[in-house]
């Protein structure tokens, strides 16, 4: 079984990258799990009288590469994801590439949590941003 860092092993500014392309399959899977069938998701013809011009990916899908992020990298497999906000900042498109950061900024030991800066990019743009506090075994 693959383990992530322990508290021990984290340091304040210490941070990592995960990366995944959007795909169709992708927006229409999270559609079918969630039930989330909005138009602007799934329909392209309705999709193109929007603002957007075209189907963008859920914001909780582009959400969930960041607890991705979390649970396989930083700090990877055996944290608790404790809390999470959320600022929705611009679309993800279907064939964009999702850079998601984690970086750690608030370390309590007493208390096992660590607190995470999180950001999604798309082509260099800011698409969303929040702040994760996970809890980490002893």
């Amino acid at each position: 079984m693959t383990t992530g860092y322990t508290l021990e092993q984290l340091s304040i500014d210490q941070s990592i990258e995960y990366r995944k392309l959007v795909t169709e399959a992708d927006v229409h899977t999270f559609a079918e799990v969630t039930g989330d069938t909005n138009p602007v998701h799934l329909d392209a013809d309705y999709a193109a009288t929007t603002s957007f011009g075209k189907p963008i990916a859920h914001g909780m899908l582009t959400a969930g590469f960041i607890s991705a992020a979390i649970g396989t990298k930083l700090p990877g497999p055996g944290c608790i994801y404790l809390e999470q906000t959320l600022k929705f900042r611009a679309p993800v498109f279907i064939g964009q590439e999702v850079v998601t950061k984690i970086t750690v900024t608030d370390i309590n030991e007493r208390r096992r949590r660590a607190t995470l800066k999180t950001v999604c990019e798309c082509d260099g743009k800011v698409v969303v941003t929040g702040e994760a506090t996970i809890m980490l075994p002893a």
